[in-house]
């Protein structure tokens, strides 16, 4: 929490027409209050998260802590962000990445409503989930092709560019629908998925700020205001957490990430800063092609890690929770900090 806000108030003083931590304060304190009068709410609705069996042994003392927490969080951040610009033309973006950002807050909601209703780990089928998760994004997707806010090439460092040309609409699908994932498949350890989010959202803030031109101050004002919406979840959201955000929360923030990077030409900085839900994702994808190559007649198969998200592979390791998040949010506070030094 410390490091976003001080690289907020340092990019206000050195960047010029930088306002960061206004947003950032503003959002932080609005979401941990409307966040700590919502989750006794949520207790008293009994929305307590079910914890699969599988599982890390220690998690199951997590079970009845409420959850669908990103629906006192999401509305928040989206609502402030989308108010920081009275400009036309970033104002209809701004409504387009809100209403992505919602609507993925929308699936993930029926998503945790139906495992509570089901008294069981699991809601939507994967198959459902994903139909939903698509035609949110190409109703996205569509919209900034008609207004023309994506470019067709991909900005690199050093001056580079990727051409795509009509690639750039299957690539953008598979960015908001793998993006949205990873942060989900993130969200398994307290604090951990809104750590990493706020400094993420951060990350591509600055770096749009650093690009000279004024940078794009209505998206990094987004980016800010969502950051403090993680943020003042995490003061619920830290070990031992008051409340988990759900897929909720958790596919919203992937929404949300995407869809500033297809807008502002980021997605080189969100691979690089967003590098722990990669890591988390690739861990789950991985894991589950080599057991199914490897598997025998028996129905076992070889496991490249002790259990997948990848956090989980080092807590069965002996790594205790607390210690696991911090070091997960270190490698990100890394990861974008080397997004900003190649930054396009």
């Amino acid at each position: 929490m410390l490091v976003v806000l001080a690289a907020s108030f340092a990019a206000d003083k050195w960047i010029p027409n930088a306002q960061l931590s206004l947003p950032l304060l503003i959002s932080t304190v609005c979401t941990a209050t409307v966040a700590g009068l919502g989750i006794p709410l949520l207790r008293r609705l009994k929305m307590g998260q079910f914890i699969r069996e599988e599982g890390p042994h220690a998690h199951r003392s997590k079970a009845g802590t409420p959850t669908m927490g990103g629906l006192l969080v999401v509305p928040v951040g989206v609502i402030l962000g989308s108010l920081i610009t009275r400009d036309a033309v970033a104002s209809q973006q701004l409504l387009s990445l809100a209403s992505l950002t919602l609507a993925f807050m929308l699936i993930g909601g029926v998503d945790d409503w139906s495992s509570l209703t089901k008294h069981t780990n699991t809601g939507l089928t994967a198959r459902g989930k994903l139909m939903l998760q698509a035609l949110a994004a190409v109703v996205f997707l569509t919209i900034a092709a008609w207004q023309g806010w994506i470019s067709s090439s991909i900005a690199l460092p050093f001056g580079l560019e990727l051409p795509l040309g009509i690639l750039i609409w299957p690539l953008g699908l598979f960015v908001v629908l793998a993006e949205s994932n990873a942060t989900n498949l993130t969200d398994g350890l307290d604090g951990l998925a809104s750590g990493c989010g706020a400094l993420v959202f951060t990350g591509l803030a600055l770096q749009l700020m650093l690009r000279g031109n004024d940078g794009d101050p209505a998206l990094a004002g987004f980016c800010m205001t969502m950051a403090g919406a993680w943020l003042g979840f995490l003061v619920h959201n830290r070990n031992p957490a008051r409340a988990f955000m759900g897929d909720t929360g958790s596919l919203a923030m992937g929404a949300a990430l995407s869809g500033v990077a297809l807008l502002s030409n980021s997605l080189w900085p969100l691979l690089v800063m967003g590098g722990v839900f990669v890591a988390e994702s690739l861990s789950v994808i991985l894991q589950v092609w080599v057991f199914k190559a490897t598997k025998g007649p028996e129905g076992r198969g070889r496991r490249v890690f002790r259990m997948a998200p990848l956090h989980h592979h080092f807590e069965l390791g002996g790594a205790d929770e607390r210690s696991v998040v911090p070091a997960f949010w270190l490698v990100t506070a890394g990861l974008v900090l080397l997004g900003l030094v190649v930054h396009p």
